[in-house]
């Protein structure tokens, strides 16, 4: 399963925009988006009209204040951690890894998070002796680094390529 991970798009536009047409070109099977779209008219352009037929999994980030603007927008968001099951694997989406409680982690494969606007894409040592793939896309909103990053992973290969959508 191919899935398009985005995180921290901060109310830029363009770089959601050039985001979402990139995981629509290559026909991703889901979306997950890992918090702090911002406000509710960013969250838009992730609404299922816009991105018909692609799923979107999502949390709220710790600059998402208008929760109830973005609750309208996007009914499926919830706060962290959301575990999900795609592709035989076991997901785990939140904002920040450190916000993850040790036991939500247990029997998870891959953890998703955002925050840091920093890509992480390594095994991670989990709380019960095992691993898990944990990535974070870095930022789409390029506010901090000047990159525009989102991240393709592929559920079956268990790997994940970071990819700049730059204008």
């Amino acid at each position: 399963m191919k899935l398009g991970i985005i995180s921290d798009s901060h109310d830029n536009l363009p770089a959601l925009r050039r985001a979402v047409a990139h995981f629509k070109r290559i026909k991703v099977d889901a979306i997950l988006h890992a918090g702090d779209y911002v406000a509710p008219f960013a969250a838009k352009l992730l609404t299922a009209d816009e991105l018909d037929p692609i799923p979107l999994h999502c949390v709220y980030g710790n600059n998402d204040g208008e929760k109830a603007g973005l609750k309208k927008i996007l009914p499926q968001i919830v706060d962290g951690p959301l575990r999900l099951s795609l592709g035989g694997k076991t997901i785990v989406l939140h904002h920040f890894i450190d916000w993850i409680p040790k036991d939500k982690l247990a029997g998870t494969d891959i953890i998703i998070t955002g925050h840091t606007h920093e890509i992480v894409n390594a095994p991670r040592k989990l709380p019960d002796g095992k691993e898990a793939l944990h990535l974070n896309p870095g930022e789409c909103g390029g506010w901090l680094t000047e990159r525009h990053t989102i991240a393709l992973l592929d559920t079956e290969a268990m790997k994940a390529d970071i990819i700049e959508v730059n204008a």
